[in-house]
């Protein structure tokens, strides 16, 4: 069934490049001279994500303050191309920018050995949700999803404190404004988990998200992002 959606939905829509217009490759909406230029992230620490000059397993603040979570992988350096399908997706309700995100994920995804058993989208506050329409946290995740087999929980865990955007928040106000921002509303089953955002920018909402899932009884979180800021 799934072939015969992807024939008919190749036939009508067919990919398209969201940055120039030109016909997509691989069936994604994205050209081959588009893709050689966006900004990938080529080295970084293993634990946080953070862009450096060579891979490390942990950078000096890991070294110093080890996160709650083991590992992150993300996909892009914060510059302006990944940027923009980011804004586009949050601004714009632009969901063909989500599926590529979730497309050029779960590519770099499948190399990894030991799947996590769940994936749990950083959850919106239910007004921001409401105001938005939809978590672009979620609408990532599924192709992702999709493509490596692996459930989304998106019922768990609840946001109960509104944050607002912390855009403009230093790393020390983003992390007082997350303080209890999270809390479990049912057990939790797996051990071993990811989270999934549109971006990491100081750490801080995925660093408190996963204090909350290590409480719960989770062994192993990796922290999944399209962006690093």
């Amino acid at each position: 069934m799934d072939k015969w959606i992807n024939f008919i939905q190749q036939k009508l829509c067919p990919a398209t490049c969201l940055f120039c217009g030109e016909p997509g490759q691989l069936n994604n909406d994205l050209c081959d001279h588009c893709r050689n230029s966006l900004p990938w992230l080529n080295h970084y620490c293993k634990t946080c994500g953070l862009s450096l000059p060579v891979t490390v397993a942990q950078c000096g603040s890991c070294l110093k303050k080890p996160p709650p979570y083991e590992k992150t992988i993300s996909l892009m350096r914060y510059e302006e191309s990944s940027r923009h399908l980011i804004a586009s997706l949050k601004l714009s309700s632009n969901y063909p920018a989500s599926r590529l995100m979730g497309n050029l994920m779960a590519e770099r995804l499948r190399k990894e050995q030991k799947p996590p058993e769940l994936i749990i989208p950083v959850p919106l506050h239910p007004a921001r949700y409401r105001s938005r329409g939809f978590n672009q946290a979620i609408e990532i995740a599924w192709p992702i999803s999709k493509a490596l087999d692996i459930p989304i929980d998106n019922h768990t865990i609840k946001r109960i404190v509104n944050t607002g955007t912390q855009t403009k928040l230093h790393a020390r106000e983003r992390r007082k404004n997350l303080r209890g921002a999270f809390q479990l509303k049912k057990p939790l089953t797996a051990k071993h988990i990811a989270i999934i955002d549109d971006v990491i920018t100081t750490g801080s909402t995925v660093t408190e998200l996963a204090v909350v899932l290590k409480k719960a009884g989770a062994e192993r979180i990796e922290v999944w992002s399209f962006a690093r800021a």
